[in-house]
């Protein structure tokens, strides 16, 4: 491939191996990325104002996730690689998880999770997928991170956000959905997550700018309840978090409870569709390369959500794939197009000793998960945009 030859090129000519590498794979980088269109308007066909987004610049992710990758020590790639166990698994089966994981089997849980979004979350920051969801497709114009920030802002829209309202982000990762529903709608966010971790860099990031009232709490959402009053949130989302709750109608609950009434709330998860057959081994198989690419333990269906919804006393009022035509294949062919092109300079690099050997091990699995989620997307057997908006009755 001609960007490989040009790296070892370079290399021979006494540059640095970490600045060829970095060089190489910038170029495939700028070769593939989309030319961003902005525009003012907030059209589902069109592309956000990235000038008002509250994202963080690219290429400052893209540099700080190489580094962090490229000095991986064997220990992390050795647990990034033995986390894939727990997506074989089904959390609502906790007898399986028992067996599998011993008695202990949350602690077992978060210790994967912590090994697997260590390593994963940088690893798609080498795209545009630093916010750890995959968004729905909702315009084929733009990229993943624009089409995050599209469905960011319909979930604005959809549960009525105003300045000063109180909202609930659960599994805020790092915060920037929450900075960006900030930016948009003017609410004050308030984000749980399970890893300190990422509580820190949450808010730290918002507290740079200038969302000081957003505030990050470090809490698992399995342990219930939730620490808050009654009747605190003016509304609530969450973002493909749900896939690691181990009692839907429990949570659910709690989510009612904390919330006013009146209040809309927006989900967005991940669903196994009707067609899916888990007696059929190809969609097994499939199933079994798909769930680590999208963090999923359980397995929900949409009737799973709805039933839960409404038996905590929710009113369902849309449940519906936020995406164009009920697909993201479209969407997520783009990075895969991109991982793959990349995936070509990383094995080159790996062979010529200019990378460590770990490229090669993760950048082979993050393209063949790819391939089987658009597989089974296509199949729709699956998707990770299925989106329900309910309402707290007002009595």
């Amino acid at each position: 491939m001609m960007e490989t030859q040009t790296v070892l090129a370079s290399r021979d000519s006494g540059r640095s191996s970490e600045s060829s590498s970095v060089d190489a794979i910038t170029q495939e980088k700028q070769k593939l990325a989309a030319t961003s269109v902005r525009t003012s308007r907030r059209r589902s066909d069109e592309l956000p104002d990235l000038h008002n987004s509250a994202s963080p610049k690219r290429w400052k992710t893209f540099w700080k996730s190489f580094r962090y990758l490229q000095h991986l020590t064997p220990k992390q790639v050795d647990d990034f690689m033995a986390s894939y166990v727990i997506y074989n698994l089904d959390w609502s089966n906790e007898k399986e998880m028992v067996q599998e994981l011993g008695p202990n089997y949350q602690s077992k849980v978060g210790e994967c999770l912590q090994a697997y979004y260590g390593v994963l979350n940088h690893l798609c920051a080498l795209g545009d997928v630093e916010k750890m969801y995959i968004p729905p497709f909702m315009s084929k114009k733009a990229t993943v991170l624009e089409n995050q920030l599209l469905y960011e802002e319909s979930i604005a829209e959809h549960i009525d956000l105003k300045p000063g309202d109180k909202v609930l982000d659960l599994g805020c990762g790092r915060g920037r959905v929450a900075a960006h529903m900030t930016q948009y709608s003017g609410a004050n966010v308030t984000g749980l997550n399970i890893d300190p971790n990422q509580i820190a860099q949450a808010q730290a990031f918002n507290n740079k700018r200038g969302f000081t009232d957003n505030r990050f709490i470090v809490q698992d959402f399995n342990s219930l309840p939730l620490p808050f009053e009654d009747n605190t949130f003016d509304a609530f989302y969450q973002i493909q978090a749900l896939s690691l709750c181990k009692d839907l109608p429990a949570l659910f609950r709690e989510v009612f409870r904390v919330v006013k009434p009146g209040a809309k709330i927006s989900l967005l998860d991940w669903v196994s569709l009707p067609d899916y057959d888990p007696s059929n081994s190809e969609h097994a198989e499939l199933m079994r390369r798909v769930k680590p690419l999208i963090g999923a333990v359980g397995t929900p269906t949409p009737e799973l959500f709805e039933q839960g919804l409404t038996d905590a006393g929710f009113v369902v009022t849309r449940s519906d794939n936020a995406s164009v035509g009920g697909l993201q294949s479209p969407l997520i062919a783009k990075v895969d197009f991109y991982f793959r092109s990349m995936r070509q300079v990383i094995l080159g690099l790996v062979k010529a000793h200019v990378l460590p050997a770990h490229f090669k091990t993760l950048i082979n699995r993050l393209c063949l998960d790819g391939e089987a989620f658009v597989k089974m997307d296509n199949m729709r057997l699956i998707s990770t945009s299925y989106r329900l908006i309910a309402e707290k009755p007002l009595q």
